[in-house]
């Protein structure tokens, strides 16, 4: 199975720190940058190829990928030129070619420990199966879902309405059998759109919810960060430091 990291932009709600350098090349723990942490964690639950999406300091990414490479593990580069102007969908749909097969599409700022993603890899047979959180009470940011019978989905976005939220996406799903195939068409159709370099693709998962099967891999209570302020950074830091990763994102929010 592979993997697919959508890695290309700046992060500028972390400037200055990502002035020079792309956000997924901020430590995380001593020198271990963000995509480094998810490179070890997909190589630890036996993925052995890698896809990563580039764009800012591209060939900053393409070298610590060359100083620094992951035993076992074979990871290539795809260059998003437009990373600039557009959101994620773009991105994602720059990375249909890699889309073969059954494989992993996580977001460059979501870090997981592997129990994560063993539970979502072991997850019943799904064309597409996303990783979800539950917590109390969830922020305008958040990518919330709503949920049928527990498990399936039926919407994700940031707008959903209180009594809708059953949990929300971490950014880690897995793609199976036609799930893919489905994936990357409903891709093409979106990225023909007026609003497409302005929309994340989990409003294609969104579209998706009415025609695919969608389930959810809960992983409540297990550890997991997305960075994407500078305190999201500290207490990324401050957990892998400590040690204190049987806590979930949870007990901090975002």
């Amino acid at each position: 199975m592979r993997a697919i990291i959508l890695s290309a932009g700046q992060g500028k709600r972390l400037l200055p720190l990502t002035a020079d350098a792309p956000k997924c090349l901020l430590a995380v723990q001593d020198d271990v940058s963000v995509l480094e942490f998810q490179l070890q964690t997909l190589a630890a639950c036996g993925i052995g190829e890698v896809s990563v999406i580039v764009g800012f300091g591209a060939e900053l990414v393409e070298k610590a990928l060359r100083i620094r490479p992951i035993p076992g593990l074979t990871v290539r580069t795809v260059y998003n030129p437009f990373y600039a102007q557009s959101d994620n969908l773009a991105t994602a749909w720059l990375a249909r070619s890699e889309m073969s097969d059954d494989f992993l599409l996580l977001n460059g700022d979501t870090l997981f420990t592997a129990e994560v993603l063993k539970r979502l890899l072991a997850s019943p047979d799904a064309p597409l199966t996303l990783t979800i959180n539950v917590k109390d009470v969830y922020d305008d940011d958040d990518m919330k879902v709503s949920l049928k019978d527990g498990t399936r989905l039926t919407a994700v976005g940031k707008k959903l309405s209180a009594d809708q939220v059953d949990g929300e996406s971490i950014g880690l799903m897995l793609f199976r059998g036609s799930g893919g195939q489905a994936f990357r068409t409903a891709l093409e159709t979106a990225i023909r759109e007026p609003e497409a370099l302005k929309l994340w693709y989990l409003s294609v998962i969104n579209r998706l919810s009415d025609s695919l099967r969608i389930e959810t891999a809960d992983i409540t209570g297990m550890w997991w960060g997305e960075i994407d302020s500078s305190d999201d950074l500290t207490e990324v830091r401050k957990a892998l430091s400590t040690g204190s990763l049987n806590e979930s994102r949870a007990s901090y929010g975002k």
